[in-house]
């Protein structure tokens, strides 16, 4: 990624640009932070975005600061929800994290990376010391945030919790002395309130990278709370299929912001589409980019013969994953769970109702039959277009 690239593609925003160019034209080594929450265990395409911003600083000799919030995580950051966030225990938060180095290390030089946890810091703060970094901002200034607003009118809960997480996701930023911050659009409060913090305990202010974010499988912002994410841990066939499924008004954006496709390539297929090319065609060539990040390009071109396979020419994948469930009579829900193509009875039946379903090639159209399952059945089940098990 050119200089140029680094403050211009896929950024919504820069605090303060000036100070910043002046920064990276100086010479000067800058300590680049980016914090992630563990609120699940993957981290997904929309994670990425920042992630892939953060290598390009690597690559141009700045030192970059993973903060993991297995402190903050346990609290909860509410900038991009509609509702609160619910608190997490501490062994909820060490299981998420548990593989967050590995999964990150599939786009950072984990040899450059000077990796943090944010317990280290948060953990010992005082009840004096959060009272004093309290009394730098007004509650008129947390309230107004868009989201916190429209809950506010609609008559839902706010806690006084939501209101001190910027404070931690400020403090952070000192703890670590960071030069830069990134974060998406919703986390521009939480930014800024590192850069007062700073101030206050006598460091110089952050500059300020805020990043668009990728939209799901669903049209709505990614997100593990809405189960819409492309996780950059899938395997390169399902990898393949999810990025085939979103609509083509995305595909310059996915362009843009989960592949290292030239911005001059990119401006090129955007003409392309304008005057009519087919944008399936386009979609593959972005399915193809990704999987080759996260699996290389042997993968890619195998994972495009397949999903070629199964919805182009109708056919069955080569390779159909396996699974053994304890003999006995099942609905079509619990053997959906059971078979791990669906995570409850009631997301299989949501499953059911849309015609989604099929069991030896036949459509489920209700859950109210049994399955008598013994053990040798070579069974066939199909959820959607690319879900497969077959119970032996």
């Amino acid at each position: 990624m050119t200089a140029q690239d680094l403050l211009t593609r896929g950024v919504a925003e820069i605090i303060d640009r000036k100070h910043l160019e002046q920064q990276l034209g100086s010479g000067k080594k800058l300590r680049v932070k980016l914090g992630i929450d563990p609120t699940g265990a993957k981290l997904h395409l929309g994670h990425a975005v920042p992630l892939w911003k953060l290598r390009s600083f690597q690559e141009l000799g700045h030192k970059v600061v993973l903060v993991i919030g297995d402190f903050t995580g346990l609290i909860g950051d509410t900038s991009d929800k509609e509702s609160e966030r619910p608190m997490l225990t501490e062994k909820q938060v060490a299981d998420n994290m548990k593989d967050y180095f590995h999964q990150a290390s599939k786009i950072l030089d984990k040899d450059k990376l000077e990796l943090r946890y944010n317990s280290e810091w948060l953990k010992p703060l005082g009840f004096l010391e959060i009272a004093k970094q309290a009394n730098l901002f007004g509650l008129h200034e947390f309230l107004s945030r868009e989201n916190i607003a429209r809950r506010l009118k609609a008559g839902k809960n706010v806690s006084l919790r939501e209101a001190l997480y910027p404070l931690m996701q400020g403090y952070d930023s000192v703890a670590v002395k960071a030069d830069v911050e990134l974060g998406a659009i919703d986390q521009r409060f939480n930014l800024l309130t590192g850069r007062t913090l700073q101030k206050f305990y006598n460091q110089e202010s952050q500059d300020i990278i805020t990043l668009k974010y990728l939209m799901g499988t669903d049209g709505r912002k990614m997100s593990k709370s809405w189960g819409n994410v492309i996780n950059i841990s899938d395997e390169a066939d399902d990898m393949f299929g999810k990025v085939m499924s979103i609509e083509d008004k995305f595909i310059l954006e996915y362009l843009e912001l989960a592949t290292q496709v030239p911005m001059n390539e990119l401006r090129q297929i955007e003409k392309e589409l304008k005057t009519g090319a087919n944008p399936r065609d386009i979609k593959k060539r972005l399915a193809e980019e990704i999987v080759t990040l996260y699996h290389g390009k042997k993968s890619a071109a195998t994972a495009s013969k397949e999903w070629a396979k199964v919805f182009s020419q109708k056919e069955k994948p080569s390779e159909i994953p396996k699974k053994k469930i304890q003999p006995g009579s099942y609905t079509v829900s619990s053997l959906l769970v059971a078979a791990g193509l669906a995570g409850s009875k009631s997301e299989a039946r949501r499953l059911i109702d849309q015609g989604g379903v099929k069991i030896a090639d036949g459509i489920i159209k209700h859950d109210k039959r049994l399955w008598e399952i013994k053990g040798n059945d070579n069974l066939l089940l199909q959820v959607g277009k690319r879900k497969f098990v077959k119970i032996v």
